[in-house]
C-alpha cells in the first residue's frame, strides 16, 4: 500500500461539481455553475465546421494561430489603446484556468508568497500550492467587497512574489476602479512583484461603468500576466479556449511551461474565432445583453425575502438570506437544492477559512424561461 503523497491533501471536489451533481440528482433548476444554457452565434459554429472541413486539424503553432493573435492585438488596440506584439506578448491557451495555472507555475517557487483576495475563484490557491508557494489571504470588505489597501501594504514583504486580482470579480461581482489600479501600481513600484490579472469577464461590466484593464496601465502591464476566456465572450465555455497577455520577458517564461503542459490549442476553433472576430465585434454588446438579464433577475426577485447585493460585473447575482435562515450557507444551499429544487453556490466555498456571511451566488446567464422557473421558487421561500 502506497503512503498518501497528495500535494493537495485538503482539496476535494470543487463546489461547482458538488452542487451541479446535487442539482442533477434532485432535478433542480441549476443556477449554480457559471455557464449559459443558450447557443452561441450560428456563424461562429459554421466557421468551426468550415475550418474542420478545410482540414485545419493538425497542431497549431505553440503560441497560437497567427490570425487569432492578430485579431486580438487589433481588439486590444481598439479597446485599450495599447500596442501588443503578436509574436512575443500573446499566447492562446486551453481556457482561462490553464492560463492562470501556467502563469503561477512559471513564476512561483518554493516559499514564495502570493496575495489572494477573498472570496476568490477556487483555482488560484491550488495552483500556488502545487508550485510550492504560500497563499496569503486578504478578505474583501463585506458587503461592498472592496479592497482595503492598507491591509495589502502591511502584508507585502520581501517574500511576496505575486498579487492576484480578479476584475470583474467572480464571485463577488465587483469591479476595480481606477483608484484601485493606481494603488496597486504604487504598492508594487520598485519591487519584483508580479501581477496576475484574471479578466475573463472583461466585457460584462454594467451601469455605464468602465472596465479598468491592466492593459491600460503601462507600469502595471510590464509586470503582469493578464488572462482571458473566449468561453465567457462567445457563450462557448465548453470549448475551453482563452489567452494570456504579458510583456515579452514574462511571456518567455510562460511559454516555457505552456509548451510542456498543453503545447498548442484546438486548431479549427482558433481559426474560426479569428475569422469571426474579423467579421464582428459583437462582444461589445455583451454588457447590454447581460445587464438586461441581471435586471430581469433583480426585478423577478423583488418580492422575495432575499436581499440582493449590487452586481457590477460578471453574470452572477449574490443574494443574502440573512432574513430567512440562520443555517450555514452550504447547508442552506443544499436544502434549497433538495427541497426547493433550485441550486446555487454558497459563498463560504470561496474563502480559505470558510467565512460565512449567509450569501449565495446565482448565475443569470440563462434563458428567461429557466430564470422564471427559478425566480418563482425563490419568491416562495
Amino acid at each position: 500500500m502506497l503512503s498518501n503523497r497528495s500535494k493537495l491533501p485538503k482539496v476535494g471536489t470543487t463546489i461547482f461539481s458538488v452542487m451541479s451533481a446535487l442539482a442533477n440528482e434532485y432535478q433542480a433548476i441549476n443556477l449554480s455553475q457559471g455557464f449559459p444554457n443558450y447557443s452561441c452565434n450560428e456563424r461562429l459554429k459554421n466557421l468551426v465546421h468550415e475550418f474542420i472541413q478545410k482540414d485545419y486539424n493538425q497542431y497549431a503553432p505553440m503560441p497560437g494561430v497567427l490570425e487569432l493573435r492578430q485579431a486580438l492585438a487589433q481588439k486590444i488596440k481598439k479597446l485599450y489603446n495599447t500596442e501588443i506584439d503578436i509574436q512575443e506578448e500573446i499566447t492562446i491557451t486551453a481556457g482561462g484556468t490553464q492560463a492562470i495555472f501556467t502563469a503561477i507555475n512559471c513564476s512561483i517557487k518554493e516559499g514564495d508568497e502570493v496575495i489572494i483576495f477573498e472570496p476568490a475563484y477556487d483555482c488560484y490557491a491550488p495552483a500556488i500550492l502545487l508550485s510550492g508557494g504560500i497563499p496569503k489571504y486578504i478578505e474583501l470588505e463585506y458587503p461592498t467587497y472592496e479592497i482595503n489597501w492598507k491591509h495589502v501594504a502591511k502584508l507585502i514583504n520581501t517574500r511576496t512574489k505575486m498579487i492576484i486580482i480578479n476584475n470583474p470579480n467572480n464571485p463577488a461581482t465587483k469591479i476595480l476602479k481606477r483608484e484601485d489600479l493606481l494603488m496597486l501600481e504604487k504598492l508594487t513600484s520598485g519591487t519584483d512583484i508580479i501581477i496576475l490579472s484574471d479578466e475573463v469577464y472583461e466585457h460584462l461590466v454594467y451601469d455605464k461603468k468602465t472596465h479598468e484593464s491592466i492593459l491600460k496601465y503601462p507600469k502595471l502591464m510590464e509586470r503582469s500576466f493578464i488572462c482571458y476566456s473566449f468561453g465567457k465572450s462567445y457563450h462557448v465555455t465548453g470549448w475551453k479556449i482563452g489567452y494570456c497577455i504579458a510583456a515579452a520577458p514574462l511571456m518567455r517564461e510562460f511559454r516555457k511551461a505552456h509548451q510542456f503542459n498543453v503545447f498548442s490549442v484546438n486548431t479549427p476553433i482558433q481559426y474560426a474565432i479569428a475569422a469571426y472576430m474579423n467579421e464582428s465585434d459583437d462582444y461589445l454588446d455583451l454588457a447590454k445583453f447581460y445587464e438586461e438579464k441581471r435586471n430581469y433577475f433583480l426585478k423577478g426577485i423583488g418580492q422575495s425575502r432575499f436581499k440582493p447585493i449590487a452586481c457590477e460585473g460578471s453574470y452572477f447575482q449574490l443574494l443574502s438570506y440573512e432574513n430567512i435562515s440562520e443555517e450555514k450557507d452550504l447547508d442552506f444551499a443544499k436544502r434549497l437544492t433538495i427541497e426547493n429544487k433550485i441550486a446555487s453556490i454558497p459563498l463560504s466555498s470561496f474563502y480559505s477559512k470558510g467565512t460565512d456571511h449567509k450569501v449565495l451566488r446565482f448565475c443569470f446567464a440563462k434563458t428567461n424561461d429557466l430564470l422564471d422557473k427559478g425566480l418563482e421558487i425563490l419568491n416562495k421561500i
